[in-house]
């Protein structure tokens, strides 16, 4: 059975902000944080007439494919004001065929 997507958001994210209070910057290691994350388990019921997963924690009704989509959602990292300088520069820089290209 899937994990429920937004639980398992929101105690990823407590969990971060305890362990960035609790551990000195110099002592953080992305593979601590991971083993905190890996003990996370909400799992969905499914409802077999409906082919629908259901969350008992916080309600959540939805197919596989919705679930799917709801954790890309999740898991993707919105974009900064960096980054579209980032992406400006980078076209900036490029040929002038290339530009007309895109």
């Amino acid at each position: 059975m899937p994990n429920c997507p937004e639980c398992t958001a929101r105690e990823k994210k407590k969990i971060q902000s305890k362990y960035e209070e609790d551990t000195p910057e110099e002592e953080r290691g992305r593979d601590d944080l991971f083993k905190l994350f890996d003990e996370i388990d909400f799992p969905m019921k499914m409802d077999t007439s409906t082919k629908h997963f259901i969350c008992k924690r916080c309600g959540l009704y939805a197919t596989r494919e919705q679930v799917s989509d709801i954790r890309y959602k999740l898991n993707q990292r919105e974009r900064t004001r960096e980054d579209k300088q980032d992406d400006y520069l980078e076209w900036w820089q490029k040929s002038k065929k290339d530009k007309e290209l895109n």
